[in-house]
């Protein structure tokens, strides 16, 4: 019972960066209809802009002296890492937004074959510019938030991260559902994904809502890379294809272009590949994970809470 306990501690916290990556999949998807594979290359960034932030009292004042003192985050704080997680946010929010405006709004009258390319193709010059910006090597991940281990009764373990992944989470999450369901912004987002015409004629500007929706996406998937990173701590240009794939593979199961079924599919998924990795089958995890991917996709396309929609031709 404790090893299952411990397990199922680590998949929700491992389910919950899947849940942050997935949801912006979902919101794209759901305003265009189509899947930003770029999306992972954002966690990423959101990943290194946490780490340089976090080096900054080491870089910034004990080496050059030339940051002010008050403009340097402290490390290891409650305080210091929610500075770093809002800046990332903002950084990957604003890449987001530029990613849409260069990329894909050129392209929005295209094929979406057209789009899908463009999307591999940004995924692809993200990481290259990554390596040459941020250097190919693995990084150690500095502690941004104070870190420690909680002992709970029957040798149950839960570290101060998985705290903070699921805690952070939880407010992302609700955060979004308040925006998507009681802000304007959010109302004029859910009439775009129903009916884009008849969301422009109702006076609603398609263009701000979908920057906003990769703004916001963005800015979810940059909270998931750093939160990511305090749990798996070490980072290189390339850390965002796997997990981002995963979330992809979670987005699909729970329901591609639903919200509530992103974050389902997302938990799901990090229980199943948590319990795996800790059996005898723990080598054929990854497998086991697309394995899912291809049976949703033959017995239930529109996942568990996703539900089949009719295209006219």
């Amino acid at each position: 019972m404790t090893e299952f306990l411990q397990q199922l501690v680590n998949g929700l916290s491992l389910g919950a960066i899947y849940a942050l990556i997935a949801l912006g999949y979902t919101m794209v998807y759901g305003v265009l209809r189509f899947i930003n594979f770029a999306h992972m290359e954002v966690f990423m960034v959101g990943a290194f802009v946490g780490y340089y932030l976090g080096r900054m009292p080491e870089w910034g004042i004990v080496r050059h002296h030339w940051i002010p003192a008050w403009l340097v985050i402290p490390s290891e704080s409650i305080w210091g890492g929610t500075i770093i997680i809002l800046i990332a946010m903002i950084a990957c929010g604003v890449l987001g937004v530029l990613i849409e405006k260069l990329a894909y709004r050129p392209l929005r009258n295209r094929s979406t074959l057209t789009v899908l390319i463009t999307a591999i193709g940004v995924s692809l010059l993200l990481q290259n510019l990554g390596q040459i910006v941020f250097g190919p090597d693995p990084k150690a991940y500095p502690q941004v938030f104070p870190e420690s281990n909680i002992s709970l009764p029957d040798n149950l373990t839960i570290s101060s991260s998985q705290i903070v992944v699921l805690c952070v989470t939880i407010l992302l999450l609700w955060g979004l559902h308040y925006i998507v369901s009681k802000t304007r912004i959010g109302i004029a987002m859910r009439a775009l994904s129903f009916n884009p015409t008849a969301a422009s004629l109702v006076g609603i500007n398609n263009d701000f809502v979908i920057s906003f929706t990769f703004a916001l996406g963005s800015a979810l998937a940059a909270a998931g890379g750093i939160l990511y990173a305090l749990n798996y701590p070490s980072i290189d240009p390339l850390m965002g294809t796997l997990p981002g794939l995963k979330a992809f593979v979670a987005a699909v199961l729970g329901g591609i272009g639903d919200l509530p079924g992103a974050a389902l599919g997302s938990l799901i998924l990090g229980l199943v590949e948590t319990f795996v990795r800790g059996s005898h089958w723990s080598t054929y995890t990854d497998a086991i994970v697309f394995s899912i991917l291809i049976l949703i996709l033959l017995f239930r396309p529109a996942g568990l809470l996703g539900k089949l929609e009719t295209e006219k031709v």
